[in-house]
């Protein structure tokens, strides 16, 4: 069977593709890389968190989480009108996809209409549209996929191994099922893990092999690298070697080949060197802006000096922007 068509993985075969001599594995996962999309173009997405802090959840990376002192402080979901008006600003900036993040353990009722007019708003702009809200009913994700969500991000953070070492208030089959919902409601899964947490190599490709195995693979695959915060139980963390990092990515392309691959978080500590070379394993989308959710990002400027070294170019946006509805207006 082709490695690009449908297929289900082993942890043996995943395990002995990582582990391949470091030039042999880049070349097959850019091979792989180049069957399904241009290799010198990036996707460039925008994060932007419309409500900060008091997350009942205690995942041992997250600032925002209200089990850690973090010095972050808890806000309200913030107005309609603002996320739109930073959505405006990262289409104008040459983002193609907006990201929404709060930090629930899933959202109540009474923040459905207003969660549903940002997407409206953004839709209409002309670009995808993506959330991260915690877990989702099966209704809810209807709710959300009715008004137009493109994909919901659910990140799997690590192996079911390693899961209850990093996060005890929800399971890992938890997780599974609201990605499980998502894709029965329609909408396209974004879904990766952070590295850096204190996991074994075997745990990484266990990952992998879960999120490859899934009945469809996500489409969209961020892969971050842990910043290390202080106040929560991962700040002393010992930090992942850029090449292991980078053979993730590139088997991350190799078992997903249809997926677009995200080089998220943790961008700031990787050199132009290691960025260059999770391009080169297969990696070929980004966020843009300065922020992340509460963490930094490389500035614009910093990625467009970048870009020229590499002969990289973002995706283009190609979709006109339409008339606001009258519900994101609101």
């Amino acid at each position: 069977m082709s490695e690009t068509a449908a297929r289900t993985w082993t942890r043996d075969e995943a395990e002995a593709i990582y582990n391949l001599p470091f030039n042999d594995l880049i070349f097959r996962a850019q091979s792989v890389h180049r069957q399904h999309f241009d290799p010198n173009r990036i996707q460039k997405s925008q994060l932007l968190s419309i409500k900060t802090g008091g997350c009942p959840e205690d995942c041992g990376y997250c600032s925002q989480s209200a089990h850690h002192k973090t010095g972050l402080s808890a806000s309200k979901l913030i107005e309609v009108e603002r996320v739109l008006a930073e959505a405006r600003r990262a289409r104008d900036a040459g983002s193609t996809r907006y990201c929404m993040g709060a930090a629930w353990r899933n959202p109540k009722p009474r923040d459905m209409p207003a969660l549903l007019a940002m997407i409206e708003g953004v839709k209409a702009m002309g670009m995808e549209t993506c959330m991260t809200l915690g877990m989702l009913t099966p209704e809810q994700a209807l709710e959300l996929k009715g008004a137009g969500l493109d994909y919901y991000n659910h990140n799997l953070d690590t192996s079911e191994r390693h899961y209850s070492e990093i996060i005890t208030t929800r399971t890992y089959a938890d997780r599974l099922d609201t990605l499980a919902n998502v894709r029965d409601a329609g909408m396209k899964i974004c879904s990766g893990g952070i590295l850096g947490i204190g996991e074994e190599a075997q745990d990484r490709i266990d990952m992998l092999v879960t999120l490859a195995n899934l009945p469809e693979p996500p489409e969209s695959v961020p892969i971050n690298m842990l910043i290390p915060i202080a106040g929560t139980p991962l700040a002393e963390a010992e930090p992942i070697e850029p090449l292991d990092f980078v053979r993730s990515i590139a088997l991350a392309r190799i078992m997903m080949p249809k997926s677009h691959v995200r080089l998220s978080a943790g961008r700031t500590e990787m050199s132009d060197e290691t960025q260059a070379l999770c391009f080169l394993a297969g990696a070929n989308s980004i966020f843009s802006g300065d922020t992340l959710l509460t963490t930094d990002n490389p500035e614009d400027d910093v990625d467009a000096v970048l870009f020229r070294k590499l002969g990289l170019q973002p995706e283009a946006l190609d979709v006109q922007e339409e008339t606001v509805s009258h519900v994101a207006a609101e």
